[in-house]
């Protein structure tokens, strides 16, 4: 598990959007099972409290889900992986729109600059 937190977030929202990257991305599948909380913790050599933290977060999101006695596993629930996903989006687009924001660019040349770039990912990707 390779995680770099910066010095500006706090830790607990970092392990968060780091899960949700990894649930988005399909690299945590639903139904996956989360590392548990002490086991997490030693890895990323943080505090147990902070894990916990973030997975009672995840919970509140209903991102994820623990049984009793049980793992804590990723949300199977479409809905909740589909809202995931958009806000993702959202807040890449969002980002990606200030960025360019200064530059003087007709929107069919940025659609068309997007549509080239996912093009090229999905081929190297194969």
């Amino acid at each position: 598990m390779n995680v770099s937190f910066n010095k500006r977030d706090p830790i607990y929202l970092q392990v968060m959007q780091y899960f949700k990257r990894l649930i988005v991305s399909g690299e945590l599948n639903p139904g996956s099972e989360m590392p548990s909380r002490r086991q997490l913790a030693n890895q990323l050599k943080i505090n147990p409290n902070t894990v916990q933290r973030a997975y009672s977060e995840m919970e509140d999101q209903r991102l994820i889900y623990t049984e009793t006695n049980r793992p804590s596993r990723v949300t199977e629930d479409p809905s909740v992986l589909n809202q995931l996903k958009k806000e993702w989006l959202h807040h890449a687009v969002s980002t990606f729109v200030a960025a360019i924001e200064p530059i003087d660019i007709p929107l069919n040349d940025v659609v068309h600059l997007i549509e080239e770039k996912m093009h090229t990912r999905k081929k190297d990707k194969q």
